[in-house]
């Protein structure tokens, strides 16, 4: 059966798209996870992909139009199908096929059709804050029923399969309705919340939608039995004894930064801390910060008596399950095998200092491997290529993307054309996307469009170790710690100091001959840094 595909919404803000470019054409074989089209909307250029298989039949926004949200923007479904019912306003839609997790959806976006909704109130709904996110969780509400909400005003903290987002209010009015508890995981366009003037009566509005009973019913009852579950407005303790009350977001940030709460001055409701304020902040200099070792707290294994077995129970974070999916995807139809190479880095050591000695120069050993990765995808564009079933993509450009580890697990932020850039300028860039991704800062487009991607546990004292493809790439280097050891070199046994990086590779695109190449290639740069300053 045919599915229609609607403009999606591709940000919480956006109203309308416009569609810089299709991918595809009418006629073509769509597999799901294809990249259907660019579409624009108010905050960025984005990859569109087909969660269906089948044929392109139809083509309902063309190049450079645009288009509200939900209108229709194209139908696949099988060869030859009579889609004229759907073209002369059917109802049939993606809802209709039978995908699995489509039958799994119990919570229906929301809908005024049936029950008419009041003058001056606005029904807000769990918002897409990310390309990819399917659904969300309420981390913290920041208002509760009854409180007064001006546009501007956080609402609520919400996790997302990327980041844990504050959510703002674009109404003033009266919080009426909150549809999603705390701790509760909904899909993207359930009711979030009803805001409008106080004492208007919206029991027609929340009873005629079914809200987030998030996943089912029983979800409620388990995060009432699972207080740990539930992410409170928890107090922070003070070495003096008194209590700061912070959002878990700006906790957080003050953790990775170092920054004692103590000393923040919250303009939350109350007092509370909230994530600008931690932003914001500017230690006193006669206070000196508190170090990583003395804010963090490690993490101690609770007492268990001998011979008891017991597990504990930690609720997967919305970015903990996007990493299963997409790497569990990558692992599983990517046919992998890995390449290993050792690199002399006598002479990237002894460059490296050189470049470090001049003013307001930084650059790390990790930024020489982009560089060179870059410089030798142009010698081998087979390496820089993406599989699809009916043709392989060779990416003009050249986009290498960054592993970052974040406490919540990690993010590829991008470094676009980085062939075309400098040493030095990949060096900054690369520290600047670093920090923003630890201070979940990045946007989405930061985060997408790599062509190959590298991956560094040096800085761990691991040699070598093998990491899954970032799809839709063809491979991903992973870059070992430089270790000093015995080599030789002119019949001599002396001390020299190596590093190993290894090439997960697609066989699909790229053949064990092409690999080993591109692995030549990339260690005669860096063996030879001047080569990389052409």
């Amino acid at each position: 059966m045919a599915t229609v595909i609607n403009m999606p919404r591709l940000s919480d803000t956006m109203e309308e798209g416009v569609v810089a470019k299709w991918l595809v054409k009418k006629g073509d074989t769509i597999s799901e996870g294809d990249i259907l089209a660019e579409i624009e909307t108010d905050k960025a250029t984005m990859e569109f992909e087909s969660f269906y298989d089948g044929v392109l039949l139809h083509v309902g926004i063309q190049e450079g139009e645009t288009a509200p949200v939900d209108q229709l923007l194209a139908i696949i479904g099988e060869e030859g199908e009579d889609i004229s019912g759907l073209l002369n306003g059917s109802t049939a839609s993606a809802s209709d096929a039978p995908k699995e997790e489509k039958a799994e959806e119990s919570a229906t976006p929301v809908s005024s059709e049936s029950t008419p909704v009041p003058e001056g109130v606005e029904i807000i709904t769990m918002p897409r804050l990310s390309d990819t996110m399917e659904e969300g969780t309420v981390a913290t509400w920041l208002k509760k029923v009854g409180d007064t909400v001006e546009e501007g005003d956080i609402l609520a903290e919400i996790e997302t399969d990327k980041a844990t987002m504050e959510f703002e209010s674009f109404y003033n009015g009266t919080l009426l309705y909150v549809g999603i508890e705390e701790g509760q995981t909904a899909k993207v366009d359930v009711l979030l919340a009803i805001i409008g003037p106080a004492g208007t009566d919206v029991s027609g509005l929340k009873d005629g939608v079914t809200v987030a009973n998030s996943t089912n019913s029983d979800q409620k009852s388990e995060a009432e039995t699972k207080p740990e579950i539930k992410t409170e407005v928890a107090p922070v303790a003070t070495t003096s004894g008194s209590r700061i009350f912070a959002s878990p977001l700006a906790k957080k940030i003050a953790a990775d930064k170092g920054i004692d709460l103590s000393q923040v001055k919250g303009t939350g409701e109350n007092g509370r801390i909230v994530k600008k304020d931690v932003e914001t902040f500017t230690p006193s200099t006669s206070t000196p910060m508190p170090t990583k070792e003395t804010t963090s707290k490690p993490i101690v294994q609770t007492f268990t008596p001998a011979g008891e077995e017991s597990f504990e129970e930690v609720k997967n974070s919305q970015m903990r399950k996007a990493i299963a999916r997409s790497l569990s995807a990558s692992k599983f139809t990517a046919p992998h095998y890995y390449l290993t190479i050792e690199v002399d880095m006598q002479n990237a050591m002894a460059s490296r200092k050189n470049i470090n000695e001049l003013p307001d120069t930084k650059v790390s050993f990790n930024d020489m491997v982009v560089k060179a990765c870059a410089m030798a995808l142009r010698k081998h564009p087979q390496v820089n290529t993406q599989w699809t079933d009916d043709a392989t993509k060779y990416a003009k450009h050249i986009n290498v993307g960054v592993a970052v580890a974040v406490p919540d697990g990690l993010v590829v932020p991008v470094l676009p054309f980085a062939d075309h850039m400098s040493l030095t300028q990949i060096g900054a860039k690369v520290k600047d996307l670093a920090v923003r991704a630890r201070d979940k800062k990045l946007t989405p487009q930061e985060m997408s469009g790599s062509t190959f991607t590298v991956s560094n546990l040096g800085m761990f004292g691991i040699q070598e170790f093998t990491s899954i493809i970032n799809q839709p790439n063809s491979a991903i280097l992973s870059v070992g710690a430089i270790v000093e050891k015995p080599v030789v070199k002119d019949g001599q046994i002396v001390v020299g100091n190596t590093m190993k990086v290894t090439l997960a590779c697609d066989h699909r695109t790229v053949d064990g001959a092409t690999g080993a190449q591109f692995l030549q290639t990339l260690k005669q740069y860096l063996e030879n840094p001047v080569t990389m300053l052409a």
